[in-house]
């Protein structure tokens, strides 16, 4: 069984078996093989409860026994990915890597990904067992072979990760930091081109902890993260590989959460990254692995290799995985406070919001308004036009482009395109036109109007927008309907939801910093959920959620964890239902990560049968001048693929034309 570090607690999901036998449970093998057919059930249990160094023990055992070979004999007696898994559990870890990448480099093609996931996630001492063991099991040299079968500088850099020579000292010299930083900037960001060699030489030999410096320090002197320099300026597998290592400098384990996620969703299941990553962690993090799973996808490991895998093979990783984080929804102690650091860095790092779109250089209103007339005027419409002029200007400018459109020919644009456009482009286009507080009025009133209520849009709406926001969103449905939002939400939703929106929409949230002595009462307040009702429960979480400014939410929710191992999220989610439940998630989402909480929004518009244009237009028209950058990055991080593809993959015709457009690029 892997050692853990002096000092740390075991994080594997498997342990050594207490009065272990080798020789009993050699024989009850030997008893589960023989004769017609072989008992399946037996040989999972007994394998999934011993560590890997008790199996070992078994083998020799086996092979003293009954002068056999236990790994020959179980790949005969079983078959498929059942087979791939037990024999997986039964070769030590380093024998096992090796055998991943020899499968990885055979034959016609490679398995980048295969070499990438090991090389870019084992320790030094891991990466020197796996080069011996392969030389010992196929009588070849590693590197050699990787070498053949690779190139270029993905080649330069998995060679860079074969030698094992991660510095490993703590001890980390700001000086070199800044350096660093200084370096990756000027071969990135600021060359024309980009010099390979200095990402290869930082990214492959300094240690995690001075990488995780520069990493912020890059952060702080750029305004971007360093996965987005490594996606700008590199590519291909050079750049998957780059990805990895910066993943796995932060939080191996959260790479793997990752890795696991992808391996299972969607059509078809990834069985060989699922067996390997099952495999290889169980002795090592499986357990940091399951809870951040949990937090970063929200619902357990367990429950997504339950219902994505069959028979004795879902029993087998089912034991690996050794437990269902789904059923207490509670945080290991010390995962906990990963899962928090693994948000709060991105939620409170300084990155700079950004649009995707800007005000236009050479802005002439007078050409545009012309041209825009010119595109509606006779038979037919010229949408290609309209798009090109409305989607690359500000709202600002749109408005201008208004004014001179009715002052040149006595007419209100935004009647005339109403006339010539429909569907889902017209919603889009007009909502483009508006200023931004009445477009949002207009969502709210529509969400509220006719049979049912959307609660989805008032949900999205009003706990994300800001103070000012949400005053310019009054005063514009003021005068566009003739009512207060207020006396409209009081008239349409009822209980602790309407309480709850219409706290909301006072837009009276406090705007200063954190408070940490009022944030350690605030999460006191709201983790006491055994004292009073239910309706205290949310009275309680109201005050809180729905008045205090972000900065200091994080503070509190950081409280939070640190006194109960629950994520506030989880425990809404346990403790409350329905709307009052969808709008504090919705909350404590923005507060966590707002362009991620948009990321999600826009996935979900668009995942399965069929497309939520209403959501997708008013996220596009909604944050294309504020966060739409940022909220592309974190939808490519998620999801693995760009927000630019999602769109083309999901629409069509014009409408897809102006939401690329608007979305500004590929990522």
């Amino acid at each position: 069984m892997a050692k853990p570090a002096q000092g740390a607690k075991y994080r594997g999901s498997i342990r050594d078996f207490p009065n272990f036998n080798p020789s009993q449970d050699a024989e009850t093998l030997y008893n589960a093989m023989k004769g017609f057919g072989s008992d399946k059930e037996a040989i999972l249990e007994l394998i999934t409860s011993r560590s890997n160094r008790q199996r070992q023990e078994i083998c020799q055992n086996y092979k003293s026994l009954y002068g056999k070979d236990l790994i020959a004999d179980l790949k005969y007696e079983l078959t498929g990915k059942f087979e791939r898994l037990i024999v997986g559990l039964m070769r030590p870890p380093a024998y096992a890597d090796a055998k991943e990448i020899k499968d990885a480099i055979s034959g016609i093609g490679t398995d980048e990904k295969c070499l990438i996931e090991i090389l870019a996630s084992r320790t030094n001492k891991q990466i020197h067992q796996l080069v011996a063991a392969y030389k010992d099991a196929y009588e070849r040299d590693l590197e050699a072979d990787i070498t053949g079968d690779t190139s270029g500088h993905f080649r330069k850099m998995l060679v860079v990760l074969l030698q094992g020579t991660r510095e490993e000292d703590d001890v980390v010299s700001e000086d070199l930091v800044q350096q660093d930083v200084q370096d990756l900037y000027e071969a990135g960001e600021l060359k024309w081109g980009t010099d390979e060699a200095q990402f290869i030489y930082i990214l492959g030999n300094r240690s995690k902890q001075h990488l995780r410096l520069v990493f912020d320090g890059y952060l702080k002197t750029t305004g971007k993260p360093i996965e987005a320099s490594i996606r700008g300026e590199l590519s291909g597998d050079f750049e998957k590989l780059m990805l990895a290592v910066v993943k796995c400098i932060r939080s191996t384990a959260e790479y793997f959460a990752e890795r696991l996620f992808k391996a299972m969703k969607g059509l078809g299941t990834r069985d060989n990254t699922l067996i390997r990553i099952m495999v290889s962690r169980s002795e090592l993090d499986m357990l940091d692995i399951r809870e951040i799973f949990r937090t970063k996808y929200e619902k357990s490991l367990y429950s997504m290799i339950k219902n994505d895998t069959s028979g004795e093979y879902k029993k087998t990783l089912l034991k690996l995985c050794g437990g269902d984080d789904d059923a207490a929804g509670q945080f290991f102690p010390e995962a906990a406070q990963v899962a928090y650091q693994m948000w709060e860095l991105s939620a409170v790092a300084r990155v700079e919001l950004k649009g995707t779109v800007r005000p236009a250089g050479d802005f002439n209103p007078d050409a545009d308004a012309k041209a825009l007339r010119k595109a509606m005027k006779g038979l037919g419409t010229d949408e290609d036009t309209i798009i090109d002029i409305i989607a690359h200007r500000s709202n600002a400018q749109r408005q201008q482009i208004r004014q001179t459109f009715k002052s040149h020919f006595g007419r209100d644009l935004m009647a005339d395109l109403k006339s010539e456009l429909s569907g889902d482009l017209a919603r889009l286009i007009l909502g483009l036109m508006m200023p931004p507080a009445h477009y949002d009025a207009k969502q709210l009133k529509k969400a509220m109007e006719g049979a049912g209520t959307d609660e989805k849009a008032l949900i999205e709406i009003l706990a994300t927008r800001t103070n000012a926001e949400i005053q310019a969103i009054n005063e514009a449905y003021k005068e566009d309907y003739h009512k207060s939002l207020e006396d409209a939400l009081s008239s349409d939703t009822s209980g602790h939801f309407k309480r709850i929106l219409i706290s909301l929409a006072t837009g009276n949230r406090e705007e200063g910093g954190e408070d940490r002595e009022r944030a350690r009462e605030d999460a006191q307040e709201i983790a006491d959920t055994t004292s009073g009702d239910k309706s205290s429960l949310e009275t309680r979480f109201m005050m809180i959620l729905c008045t205090r400014s972000y900065p200091h939410l994080r503070r509190v929710f950081q409280e939070f964890v640190k006194m109960t191992n629950y994520d506030v999220e989880h425990t809404i989610k346990k403790e409350m239902s329905g709307d009052v439940r969808d709008v504090f998630v919705a909350i404590v989402q923005s507060v966590k990560n707002k362009p991620l909480f948009f990321a999600d929004k826009l996935y979900k518009s668009m995942k399965g049968a069929g497309t939520d244009e209403k959501t997708l237009t008013r996220i596009m028209v909604s944050r294309s001048e504020i966060d739409l950058l940022n909220i592309r990055r974190e939808f490519v991080e998620k999801y693995d693929k760009s927000l630019h593809q999602a769109i083309e993959g999901d629409t069509s015709g014009h409408f897809l034309k102006a939401l690329l457009a608007i979305c500004g690029g590929e990522d």
